[in-house]
């Protein structure tokens, strides 16, 4: 290990109380989401921070008070050397009334060598951490030969990807790590899309017309959209049994992947037979699956029990898959992740983590998802490595170890310093 990096590494253990700082600054800012629409102070600080250290700022409102920030740190020899994205979101989990915390829960404290605050552990805590090891590099006057871009994103507790907006304004580097809840392990993810499936009648009859429909030699061919649901949620029970005999990941338990019937809308009122019924799942897949094909197999699969009743072959059931905002349209997407141990920077992350911990990293994956997905989505190699753990993520008094957040922002000191040091 070079000189100047040891010593940067010694600073972090030494300045932990400014590193506590500044997480406890960025858990100040009240971005709890929802109601979202609240992080552009928070991301006004985050963008300037960034480009007192050197970063070209571009910022953009992904919604009206929600806007995204990247800092682009132009290395001194891109062409040759390795770039780098760390990502992480500013949101926070909400917070309702008459939870039990010991203090505001964005007025943070130290407690029993936690830092205490609604969003450090889920990951405000991961954000000072890289925005202190960006800061240390500064200081020491270090011009790293390849690129990094910091992007801080909007809306990832409800579905809003803010990273997904970074791809798609182009952003990309040979590597991203995002800076979320995974207690310093390397971790892919698996996935989650939401959907709404909707039984429809062609026509709509009064209440009193039930005995024609249900009865031999009624006549009318017609049924309650909402009892129809009901041959859905079966059907959708049975294919969710059949991926779990079927479908397997190492590191998940089997039978991960569900399909949730999670809110079921229907009917006008008493006086009329149900011609419509909605429901909105949610649907959890494995890394090596694709949000596409898992909706493409439920669609399969709801076709052909729809194939086996008279009346839904008629009325076949629709879909509406995913979402861009839980808030704005009632959806959303989170792609799958696969990382690969072997790939260049997984190793040398993982080697940075050893050399700080004095133990081997734990590559595995993660049971909840982040927008780490994205990155897959667009073809960038990525991992997910932050400080806390999810018993405290989105939790009354939610904390993360100051031990770990000091750990973990010299890991990623180490880190970026290697990577872009790393040839092409």
């Amino acid at each position: 290990m070079s000189e100047p990096l040891e010593s940067l590494l010694k600073q972090v253990e030494a300045r932990a109380e400014e590193l506590v700082g500044l997480a406890s600054r960025l858990i100040r800012f009240q971005t709890p989401a929802p109601p979202a629409r609240n992080t552009a102070e928070a991301q006004s600080f985050i963008a300037s921070f960034l480009e007192e250290k050197g970063f070209a700022i571009d910022r953009w409102d992904v919604y009206p008070g929600d806007p995204n920030v990247v800092g682009v740190l132009r290395g001194q020899d891109p062409a040759r050397y390795k770039s780098l994205i760390i990502n992480g979101h500013v949101d926070v989990a909400e917070v309702s009334q008459g939870e039990a915390w010991d203090t505001d829960p964005f007025d943070p404290f130290v407690k029993d060598g936690s830092l205490v605050g609604r969003g450090a552990a889920d990951m405000k805590g991961g954000l000072a951490g890289a925005l202190f090891a960006v800061q240390l590099l500064h200081e020491a006057g270090i011009r790293l030969p390849g690129d990094v871009l910091f992007q801080s994103v909007i809306g990832e507790e409800v579905g809003e990807a803010g990273t997904l907006q970074c791809c798609k304004r182009g952003y990309s580097a040979d590597f991203a790590v995002v800076v979320d809840t995974s207690d310093l392990h390397i971790q892919g993810q698996g996935g989650v899309i939401t959907g709404w499936v909707t039984v429809k009648s062609k026509e709509t009859y009064h209440d009193a017309t039930r005995r024609n429909m249900i009865h031999a030699g009624g006549g009318l061919h017609g049924a309650s959209a909402i009892e129809k649901m009901m041959k859905i949620i079966q059907g959708l029970q049975e294919l969710e049994r059949h991926w779990a005999v079927t479908k397997s990941y190492p590191g998940f338990a089997p039978g991960t992947n569900t399909i949730n019937p999670a809110v079921i809308e229907g009917g006008r009122h008493a006086a009329f037979i149900a011609d419509e019924c909605r429901l909105w799942i949610t649907v959890h897949f494995y890394p090596n699956e694709t949000y596409e094909g898992v909706a493409r197999e439920i669609e399969d699969w709801l076709g052909r029990v729809s194939q086996a009743d008279p009346w839904l072959k008629d009325n076949p059931p629709q879909f509406r898959w995913g979402g861009a905002s839980m808030i704005e349209d009632r959806g959303e997407i989170f792609p799958s992740l696969q990382v690969d141990p072997q790939h260049e920077a997984v190793r040398l992350l993982g080697g940075a983590h050893e050399s700080v911990l004095l133990e081997p990293a734990i590559v595995d994956v993660s049971p909840t998802v982040t927008d780490g997905g994205w990155f897959s989505d667009a073809g960038i190699p990525a991992a997910i490595y932050g400080p806390g753990n999810l018993r405290n993520a989105h939790s009354v008094n939610e904390r993360v170890s100051v031990e770990q957040l000091v750990r973990f922002t010299q890991v990623m000191l180490k880190f970026i310093y290697e990577w872009s040091h790393t040839l092409k």
